[in-house]
């Protein structure tokens, strides 16, 4: 059975920043993060990814920024995320070259034959189930339908890790690992807890 890899999706709330939930990500084991900064501008988006350069090459962990290709080389962050409204993966590919991580958003197996036509490396995909951290949710997936896209995908043979994101919590990870989930993306789950550091822990502790 392979292991599971766990993500961390930045956020910022009323008791800290992206950066500092980023590093107490880290200190609890992670060492996969994705910059999101919706709101933000390029500046402030640029100023956050650099910190969270530094404190990811602390920890030997990848960082990928959200859907803001044309900062990856400037802040020398790992890769993009792409979310479904985002550059197509083609696109950004030819922009990024192929060392760079491009990773893409599906909720639907057509969302998963486009990504692997367009050369993505993985899918966020998603969502299991209801969360607040996610502004226009697609409809939810539940455990089964990540068995049913799994099955479809082995079928056609898509080859790509797929990450199940969306109200995840560490209680979860026995079921989608079984049902063959590459690895999770999490959020609230670590950033909303009393301790963020422990939260990761029970996750990442799973994943060795």
């Amino acid at each position: 059975m392979n292991m599971m890899q766990i993500q961390l999706i930045s956020h910022h709330n009323d008791r800290f920043d992206e950066a500092e939930g980023i590093r107490m990500a880290l200190e609890g084991g992670c060492r996969w993060v994705q910059l999101r900064m919706k709101d933000a501008d390029d500046d402030r988006m640029a100023q956050t990814a650099r910190v969270a350069r530094r404190l990811c090459d602390g920890y030997g962990a990848t960082l990928i920024l959200d859907d803001r290709v044309h900062l990856v080389e400037p802040t020398g962050a790992d890769g993009v995320h792409l979310g479904r409204d985002d550059m197509p993966v083609d696109e950004a590919r030819r922009r990024l070259g192929p060392r760079r991580i491009i990773g893409g958003t599906a909720n639907t197996i057509d969302d998963i034959r486009r990504l692997w036509a367009q050369g993505a490396d993985y899918i966020g995909c998603g969502p299991l189930r209801f969360t607040a951290t996610k502004e226009r949710l697609a409809p939810l997936l539940g455990f089964e339908g990540y068995r049913r896209l799994l099955g479809a995908m082995r079928r056609e043979g898509i080859a790509l890790p797929l990450i199940a994101i969306g109200g995840i919590t560490a209680s979860d990870l026995p079921r989608l690992q079984d049902i063959g989930v590459d690895g999770v993306a999490v959020s609230g789950y670590v950033l909303h807890a009393d301790n963020p550091i422990h939260a990761m822990q029970t996750l990442t502790d799973y994943e060795r």
